[in-house]
This record gives C-alpha cells, structure tokens and sequence, in this order.
C-alpha cells in the first residue's frame, strides 16, 4: 500500500505567490519562458528554466545553467519570498479552471514503493531528460516541480477534503491564464495520521505527468542512500474522476512522398474519410485531419479498433500504427524530425496555423485519452506511446517545495 508523508515544506509569501509560481519548466520553450518572467525577477522560471538569463549560445546543459538555477532559489530563499513551514505538515491544493476543479493532497512519496511498482508508471523516460532534472535537484537540494499523481477515486477522503475546503486558504490566487490557484495545510497530527491510514488503504497510485521527475528522484534517492529524505519524492496526489485530459495533438513536416491524394487514397485502407467543418473530435476512434486548408474526420475500421491489447486500442497508437509509421514512414515518434506535438490546451487554431503557414504539411486532432484506459494499461504493466495524455491544469512550480537537508525533515 502507498505511503504518504509530511513535510515543511518551502513556500511563496502568500502575496508574492502570483509573481513566484509558474507553469513546469518542460511545457514552454526558453523564449517563451523569457517573455514570461521579463520584468520580474520573482518569476521562479529562473530557478526551473535560468538558461533564460544566459545567452542563448549557452547550453541549457551546462554547469553554468545548473548554477544559476541554485543562485536564484538561494536568493528568493535569502529575501524571504520563500518561507520554510515550522513543522512537517500535509497540505491541500485546488485549482480551478473555468467549470472545472481539481483538489489535490501536497505529500511526500516513497521512491522505493516508485520501484517496486505501488506509484505505477505508464511511459518510458528518456535518459537526457532524466539526467537534466537529477541536476538540476541536486545543484538545488530540492525538488521544487512536482509529480502529478492519481488514484482511484475514494469517497472518505473526498468528503474529508470537502469539509476541509471550507476554511480560508494559506494561499489564493488567480494566474494569467485564468486558473485559481489555492493551497490550505493539514498540520494537525490527528488530521495527518488520518489522511496517512487512509492512503495506506489503497492499493497503488499513478503517474499522470511526471515521468522523468520521479525517475530522477530516484536515482537522486539510490546516489544519497536516503539521506535527509530523499528518498521521497513531491508529489500531488488527485482522485481519478476528478482528472481533465485534453487532447495531444500531432504535426507532420511531409507525406513521406506521397502526394496529397495519394496519402488520402491509402488513407481509406484503415479508416472511412470524410469532410469535416472543423478539427474537434466527439468519439474514440476517430481522428481529425487538416491538410490542404480543411478538415476531415477519419474514422479507423472496426477490425483495427477490437484488439484485445488496451494499448493498441487506444487512438494515439491506431494512428501511430496504421497511418504515421506504414503511410508516412515516422517508425519512432521520440526520435523523428518530423512530427512534432501540440498540447491540446493550444486548440485546433494552432494546428490550421501551422499548417497554413507551410511550418508542416498535415495536422492530426485527437480524442483525449481516457483516465481509465491509463490506469488499466498501467495495471496491466504497459506502456503508451509517447504524447498520449494532456492533463490540464498544469500544476505550478514553487508552490510547495521539498527541501532535502534540514532539522525539519
């Protein structure tokens, strides 16, 4: 059974937060993360992403980068925009967007339990990306973006945690993407111990995002040999029905030499074609498709979509399987050149945009993957294709950190 556990965390002074938190590192790129915190030396992507304060000819690899990361948090630390709690405590954070909200428990998981399986991953990590967040936590000596984990739903956790919401927060914010942003702690011993016993009755959690931070916090746990609790990772933890997936769109730079009526005719091999007015799917198993300045719906054939593999059910590997590898020659998504992923938060708009700018030659609109389909294929020990899930929203940096070494631990 999982275990759960408090800790002191590092916080932003709840007036500074709107200025400190912001998006992971990994969904925006180094110019996008320049505009962001232009203007504001609080904003903490100069701690999750400081190759922006360097010259763009510097590596984001480097030592030098690494370095910076740890000076900026040292000095939101040293100014007192960040404050340690007095005691280890649980905390609770809920997030709202538009009519949707999520309400998840702040806590440290158990790397060991990580790899023994209880925290159950469904994707692969890739080892430079693991190697980059393994650095960048040990030029930190803390964990400061945290994994996204889930579990199914349990009704005597949800009606506490309803109860709980009915007091102030620490913290309450709206970011400027819109979502609201509130954080209460859970400090008193008979509170946490309920919450500790109540997650030792399920049975596993999930990785939902956040692959390559656990995997790094493990491997930081095995370098430390557990030392100042570091063999636990930050996590948020959120029951299943309450969980947004949006779309994870794909782009593709050619049709491989195919010409566009071509590349439609052996289309037809593995799904009906038809017009569409735009690229919102409404069902499973089927797929947009904008190409030549218009949309059409493919719906893949009935023998393609019965398999018994919850994996090769799943849309993002019929497309993978029937069309981007045998048609357009893209065999390994993670490694080609020529797809490219867009989060479904970006809207079909952005793929139209791409395409009519001649930036790719084709756009393909999914059906967001379900929450079950990840947890039945993460029990049954496989792995989905890579880009197969959008969760949304975003959890933000900064507003709980884990800090290893410490009398508080």
């Amino acid at each position: 059974m999982p275990t759960i556990r408090p800790f002191a965390a590092l916080r932003p002074r709840p007036e500074l937060a709107p200025r400190i938190c912001e998006l992971p590192y990994d969904v925006m790129s180094t110019e996008e993360a320049r505009l962001v915190a232009e203007g504001n030396p609080l904003s903490f992507l100069r701690v999750s992403k400081p190759e922006l304060e360097l010259d763009s000819s510097v590596d984001p690899y480097s030592p030098e980068v690494y370095a910076r990361g740890a000076e900026n948090f040292a000095s939101l630390i040293r100014q007192g925009s960040l404050l340690r709690d007095s005691k280890p405590s649980l905390y609770l954070y809920r997030q709202v967007m538009g009519n949707h909200y999520q309400v998840g428990l702040v806590a440290l998981a158990s790397c060991e339990e990580y790899l023994q399986g209880l925290v159950k991953r469904h994707e692969l990590t890739r080892p430079d990306k693991e190697d980059d967040r393994v650095r960048h936590i040990e030029a930190l000596n803390a964990q400061t973006g945290p994994v996204f984990l889930t579990y199914r739903d349990q009704p005597d956790v949800n009606s506490w945690v309803d109860r709980r919401l009915e007091g102030a927060p620490d913290t309450d914010f709206v970011s400027p993407d819109g979502i609201r942003h509130s954080a209460w702690s859970v400090a008193a011993p008979e509170d946490v111990a309920w919450l500790v016993q109540a997650f030792a009755r399920i049975p596993c959690m999930y990785i939902a995002d956040g692959h390559h931070r656990s995997a790094a916090a493990a491997r930081v746990a095995d370098a430390r040999q557990g030392k100042g609790l570091s063999n636990y990772f930050l996590s948020v933890i959120f029951p299943h029905r309450q969980m947004q997936i949006l779309p994870y769109n794909r782009v593709v730079r050619d049709l491989n030499g195919r010409t566009a009526s071509e590349f439609l005719a052996a289309l037809g091999r593995v799904a009906t074609v038809a017009p569409a007015e735009n690229g919102v799917v409404r069902r499973k198993h089927e797929v947009g498709l904008y190409m030549a300045g218009g949309w059409r719906v493919l719906s893949f054939k009935n023998e393609l979509t019965n398999g018994g593999d919850p994996v090769d059910r799943l849309d993002v590997a019929l497309l993978q399987n029937h069309i981007l590898g045998p048609l357009l020659g893209i065999e390994d998504p993670r490694t080609s050149r020529r797809i490219a992923f867009v989060g479904g938060i970006r809207g079909v708009n952005e793929l139209e945009q791409r395409v009519n700018a001649g930036l790719d030659v084709c756009a393909f609109s999914m059906f967001p993957t379900g929450i079950e389909d990840l947890m039945e294929i993460a029990d049954a020990g496989g792995i989905m294709p890579p880009k197969s899930t959008w969760f949304e929203p975003k959890l933000r940096d900064a507003l709980f950190c884990h800090v290893f070494d410490s009398e508080l631990a």
